[in-house]
């Protein structure tokens, strides 16, 4: 597991993150119910609290956000708001992956599969090195 890069969340979000665990929508409890089986052996968090923001899903290995929109995301000021949440999530090294609410309704299959490749794609070849740690092994694991 590699060291989460999330930035800690604000003042209050916490308990914001726990509220919105028992209020999710229909789209997000179907999505999570696949996602807490841990596809592709990839760790979910539900309502990730993060900065200023609650992220729907995150993997941590894969520093992947998962948003679930809605039809209101697309609506006024939101698509903005969306997008600058994206950058600023983006400069922390986290990528954000929306998923229509529709489309998890549709073919939740397909959209689970979807995450669990671009969550892979992210993954590192492997793990780095851990600081003043032993050197690699040769090819016969002998040092």
């Amino acid at each position: 597991m590699f060291k989460d890069v999330a930035p800690k969340p604000k003042a209050g979000g916490i308990a914001r993150a726990r509220k919105l665990r028992s209020a999710m929508s229909l789209p997000e409890g179907l999505l999570w119910r696949e996602l807490r089986k841990r596809p592709g052996g990839l760790k979910f968090r539900r309502q990730h609290p993060s900065g200023a923001y609650v992220l729907d899903f995150y993997c941590a290995d894969a520093r992947l956000a998962v948003e679930v929109d809605g039809m209101a995301h697309g609506m006024g000021d939101n698509p903005a708001r969306d997008e600058a949440r994206d950058r600023w999530f983006s400069d922390a090294g986290i990528a954000t992956l929306r998923i229509p609410a529709r489309a998890v309704l549709d073919d939740l299959e397909a959209v689970t599969t979807l995450i669990v490749t671009e969550a892979q794609a992210r993954l590192p070849l492997h793990h780095p090195a851990a600081p003043g740690g032993p050197p690699p092994r040769d090819e016969l694991g002998e040092e």
